[in-house]
């Protein structure tokens, strides 16, 4: 179906953008924004394997505040990623889940975590040169 569209895109446009039609682009890069945010790769990566509670995703997340997890799982259940259950129960009991929509950002989800791992320390090593030829120190 993008290639459809791929005719359609003004001479000279190349990449992923030029797969999509051009009143698109805004939602398009709203999406993007939001799935390649860092705190929603992780909520989305952590949801992997099934329900959790808001206190035990935002002790699997190193570095989540509770106002950005708020704010994060409100984003991802606008979207449509990840599901809010309320369960009646003394205490109350709130449960985030992944839509089958949001499954479907796992492998993307992982595949960039992974990658992220398996080259940190060449991407530190990249950085302290870069930082050392820019700056001198």
């Amino acid at each position: 179906m993008a290639d459809d569209f791929r005719a359609e895109q003004p001479a000279g446009r190349t990449g992923p953008c030029a797969r999509w039609p051009a009143e698109q682009g805004e939602t398009i890069r709203q999406i993007v924004d939001r799935a390649g945010d860092k705190w929603a790769v992780f909520v989305i990566g952590t949801l992997e394997n099934g329900p959790l509670r808001y206190t035990d995703l935002q002790r699997s997340i190193p570095g989540i505040s509770q106002r950005m997890l708020t704010h994060t799982l409100r984003q991802l259940r606008r979207d449509g990623l990840v599901t809010r259950t309320a369960y009646p129960e003394v205490p109350p009991r709130v449960e985030y889940a992944l839509t089958g929509l949001g499954a479907t950002l796992l492998d993307a989800v992982t595949a960039l975590i992974d990658w992220a791992g398996t080259h940190h320390d060449e991407i530190t090593r990249n950085r302290t040169h870069y930082d050392q030829e820019v700056h001198g120190s």
